[in-house]
């Protein structure tokens, strides 16, 4: 067997510890944090953790993100707005250990690309494209924009975040009858309706939780036992995502709740933003930016 090139033997760890990160906590997380986790995982030169000069990026940073590329290819990763999604069968390609999961995904990426008119620019096995790993990849320019977004919701109290909560389900389509004062809110936040009186399911309950914490089971176990009429759905979103237990008990209940970390509520208030009043876009204004893109 040919002895893999340094570029690939670091790109096999780290991508492998990225793996064994998302599989720890539950499948899915943003990829920034991801990265956070992997680099005390592994042992990592000097080489490895040098900056490039043009663009200062770190290299084995640049090596993993690239290399999930060919994961993505391979249908072991899925990337959205920032965050990173585990796949069942990139979690079975673990058993192949850090070298094998690699060639694995690098196969099935060639073989993808074999099928393009035009294929992709890739890193050379005897060391790197530098123009190529210098430049920001889709996932960062993402991983720039949500930032800006995710400083900008942290940056809101309570009840300016239950705001823009009632503002994005307005641009989804629903009418907002009731959104909590401040006080005691009895577990909803904001009530919404398909149509003004209410008289059309499904009719929404929607709790908010604001704080950098992840929420507990408990309360979203709170929300369930307040959705008591047919055609109640719960909504929760937290800033500070849910834990582990909370997700199984959303999936596994006998009521419908669907649980909005900071993720995705960025990823819907982006998809709904056109169909938002004036007066609720000025709660989080946003800019299109365009880049051309490669025909598949």
């Amino acid at each position: 067997m040919t002895e893999p090139s340094r570029t690939r033997k670091i790109a096999a760890k780290v991508i492998y510890a990225a793996f064994e990160v998302l599989k720890e906590n539950g499948g899915e997380m943003r990829s920034r944090d991801v990265i956070a986790q992997v680099e005390p995982r592994v042992e990592l030169d000097s080489w490895a953790t040098e900056r490039y000069e043009k663009s200062g990026n770190i290299r084995w940073v640049t090596f993993l993100r690239w290399f999930t590329v060919d994961c993505v290819k391979a249908g072991y990763l899925l990337k959205k707005s920032g965050t990173w999604y585990l796949t069942p069968e990139g979690e079975e390609a673990m058993r192949l250990g850090s070298r094998g999961l690699l060639d694995e995904a690098t196969k099935r990426y060639r073989e993808w690309d074999a099928q393009r008119e035009k294929p992709e620019p890739s890193i050379s096995e005897d060391g790197e494209d530098e123009e190529e790993v210098n430049t920001l990849t889709m996932d960062q320019f993402q991983e720039l924009a949500n930032g800006s977004l995710e400083r900008h919701i942290l940056s809101k109290n309570p009840y300016e975040f239950q705001d823009l909560a009632a503002a994005l389900l307005r641009g989804m389509g629903y009418h907002t009858p009731f959104v909590s004062p401040r006080g005691k809110d009895g577990g909803v936040d904001v009530i919404a309706y398909r149509d003004p009186l209410g008289t059309e399911s499904p009719r929404i309950k929607v709790q908010v939780k604001h704080r950098a914490d992840p929420t507990g089971v408990q309360d979203v176990r709170q929300l369930m036992g307040i959705l008591q009429k047919d055609g109640d759905v719960g909504i929760f979103i937290s800033t500070g995502g849910f834990s582990r237990d909370a997700k199984d008990a959303a999936r596994g209940g006998h009521v419908h709740v669907e649980l909005i970390d900071m993720a995705r509520f960025i990823e819907l208030w982006e998809d709904y933003y056109p169909k938002l009043t004036d007066e609720d876009k000025v709660l989080m204004p946003l800019v299109p930016v365009y880049f051309l893109a490669e025909a598949e």
